[in-house]
């Protein structure tokens, strides 16, 4: 007689389960009708990010605007792609993630961007777009290396511009000229407090302020032994594309600072000390490898090192709190960092506009320590720096800076 063998339910439920994530969403009703197909929180976002390429409707999926494409023009990348393609690399092993991006670049409008230089010559700077490239910078064909560099040079450029004046006055402004000295010299006078403080001394017969007393900085507080060290511990997730972008900028121009000591680290999974590249934004954002996991507590653990002055080091989290690590170590780690003394500030993401993508719980369990935990735009950068440094309530900042947004 012939041995009938049954086919054990939770193997047959898993082969159902990736006949579904085959056959998209459209054969949903049809896997009801024969009893049913969940999906569980994992191959739900599996199947979001197939429908994303794979379901090319009107209605479903995105695209990129350009040429030959409906829609066609200048306009910006849509932002759900970066976040896409790092939902991408986390999801799936990675010779199935080399063949879904590669299928992304054909049928979202990549192909012609990164394979053809000079359209990318001719395309306004787009933070979108470029956080899009940076993640699939390994599949730019060699031809095509120069342009995309020089694509990438003139967004950092455009940031810089926007940043770089404001960043070096406001730590100037709370470091440098914080503190004044008794001993006079002509280099290091404070000319506004002076004059502020010298008003009701002015003669109008004279037409000039008669200074009772001078004001010098206090030029020792820039030597080694009282210098600040700012720490960037960087998520580098795919999500991240458009926070690591202005991150590389405001590192740059941090450790170009002679006041400051500066360590950049990049972490997904695993962890990259990046410090040696802040000579050049380009240069420290084609260091980042955008797209993986993420492992937070390992990353602060590592940070710590750096940590040699508690009262004097300003340390940032810029990360959405996607943990995929330790969630208890991650929180007791930023919670004796504070403890010690460093001034800790937790950037959800460092973006120009858009809702941004966080853990809210772990937001708020992190706010809960009283480290200040939110979005930021990079316009706001010179203010929060400045605000730190002078060792303000950043807790106060922060809900200021909400509440604008509102």
């Amino acid at each position: 007689m012939e041995e009938k063998h049954s086919m054990d339910p939770m193997e047959a439920e898993q082969k159902i389960s990736r006949w579904r994530l085959i056959l998209g969403q459209d054969s949903q009703n049809r896997f009801g009708q024969m009893g049913g197909c969940s999906l569980t929180a994992q191959q739900d976002l599996m199947d979001q990010a197939l429908a994303a390429i794979y379901n090319r409707t009107e209605s479903g999926g995105f695209g990129v605007k350009g040429p030959g494409r409906a829609g066609a023009g200048q306009g910006p990348s849509n932002p759900q792609i970066s976040r896409w393609l790092g939902d991408v690399r986390s999801l799936f092993d990675q010779e199935l993630v080399t063949v879904i991006q590669s299928d992304a670049v054909n049928r979202c409008g990549l192909k012609q961007l990164l394979f053809e230089p000079e359209l990318l010559e001719n395309l306004e700077p787009d933070v979108n777009l470029a956080a899009t490239i940076m993640l699939l910078k390994e599949q730019i064909p060699k031809r095509s290396k120069d342009s995309v560099r020089r694509f990438i040079r003139k967004i950092v450029e455009e940031i810089n511009r926007l940043l770089e004046q404001d960043i070096r006055r406001a730590v100037s402004a709370s470091i440098n000229r914080r503190k004044h000295s008794p001993i006079p010299s002509a280099a290091a006078l404070d000319f506004k407090t002076t004059i502020s403080r010298n008003l009701k001394n002015y003669d109008p017969g004279l037409g000039t302020i008669v200074p009772e007393h001078y004001y010098f900085f206090d030029r020792t507080s820039t030597t080694a032994a009282n210098k600040w060290t700012v720490i960037l511990d960087i998520d580098q997730s795919g999500s991240m594309g458009e926070s690591v972008i202005y991150s590389s900028v405001m590192s740059c121009i941090l450790a170009s600072m002679a006041s400051l000591r500066t360590r950049v680290v990049a972490f997904d999974t695993n962890i990259v000390d990046l410090t040696e590249k802040c000579e050049d934004p380009v240069d420290l954002l084609f260091g980042f490898q955008l797209g993986g996991g993420t492992n937070i507590e390992q990353s602060i653990a590592y940070c710590e090192k750096y940590v040699e002055n508690p009262a004097k080091t300003l340390f940032f989290l810029i990360s959405d709190l996607e943990e995929g690590g330790n969630r208890a170590g991650m929180l007791r780690r930023l919670e004796e960092m504070k403890a010690s003394g460093v001034t800790v500030v937790c950037l959800l993401a460092l973006a120009d506009g858009g809702k941004p993508y966080y853990d809210a719980q772990m937001a708020q369990r992190i706010a809960g320590l009283g480290i200040p935990c939110f979005a930021c735009n990079p316009q706001m950068l010179p203010q929060l720096l400045e605000r730190a440094f002078a060792g303000q309530d950043l807790g106060v900042f922060a809900k200021e800076f909400e509440k604008r947004k509102k």
